[in-house]
């Protein structure tokens, strides 16, 4: 019995150190541009604090490229669908960088939106990577007014490979890029954190806020589903940001978009 025991110590500490000489992944990060236009800045304050009704804004979606594996977070508006919409659809751009639809392991979303899940139909073998209580409210009996269900169609189908989140979620399971719980905005509304070597941690928004003014104020959005909820969502990012010293980008935010090298180069 000692014998097994200490082969199976030694084994169990030569694996260990095995697992510690694999090299880290090859992490990258891209920013793909889905959408640009301007939004009514007054909307966006449940306390009255905007008198803009025109300010830019922009829809960005990213390719994380971790090793061998790819992940897509967020998707951008429906080529055509308003005047805001891309003229380049998501696969194109991809195309550009030589990953083929079918590459893409997941495709993780910050919430239900048309202009966050437009082109989510254009990934349908990825592992579709949404909020638990995002998926509940987008999929019940009658759906949360906003949500894009026919974005979702070819999972509500079963067609798709789906894991929904309870919980902050460690998409390759080594810390380099963590899906966060920030609900608010939405019920199952998520952030990202994405770990580069290069450049350090990166947050993006989802969003959380959607531009720096809410972010910086806590500003709440008339049209939010949960006041205190999107309030300490932010403290949350916040502490984060402070704490890892990371680069916050707000994702509607034009003023954000040159924290990364332009299309198509990526962050390291």
């Amino acid at each position: 019995m000692r014998r097994t025991l200490h082969a199976l110590v030694i084994a169990s500490a030569l694996g260990a150190l095995a697992a510690a000489a694999q090299p880290a992944a090859e992490l990258t990060l891209t920013r793909l541009e889905c959408g640009n236009g301007f939004n009514d800045q007054r909307r966006f304050s449940d306390t009255f604090a905007y008198t803009e009704p025109r300010v830019p804004f922009t829809f960005s979606c990213y390719l994380i490229r971790h090793g061998d594996d790819y992940m897509v977070w967020d998707t951008g508006y429906l080529p055509g669908s308003n005047p805001n919409a891309p003229t380049v659809t998501l696969l194109d751009q991809l195309a550009q960088l030589k990953v083929r639809p079918e590459q893409v392991k997941f495709v993780g979303i910050s919430h239900f939106h048309a202009d966050h899940t437009g082109q989510l139909g254009s990934l349908p073998n990825a592992t579709l990577l949404i909020g638990e209580r995002e998926w509940a409210a987008l999929t019940a009996p009658k759906p949360m007014a906003g949500a894009n269900v026919a974005g979702f169609t070819h999972w509500i189908s079963g067609g798709g490979k789906l894991e929904t989140q309870a919980a902050d979620k460690d998409v390759f399971g080594d810390g380099t890029v963590i899906i966060l719980r920030t609900p608010g905005h939405t019920p199952g509304h998520q952030a990202l954190l994405v770990r580069l070597k290069e450049k350090g941690p990166v947050l993006l928004s989802g969003d959380a806020a959607h531009f720096h003014e809410n972010y910086q104020n806590n500003g709440v959005p008339s049209f939010n589903y949960d006041r205190a909820e999107t309030i300490a969502s932010l403290d949350r990012l916040k502490q984060i940001e402070k704490n890892l010293k990371a680069t916050v980008i707000i994702q509607h935010d034009p003023r954000d978009i040159g924290k990364l090298p332009p299309f198509p180069a990526a962050a390291r």
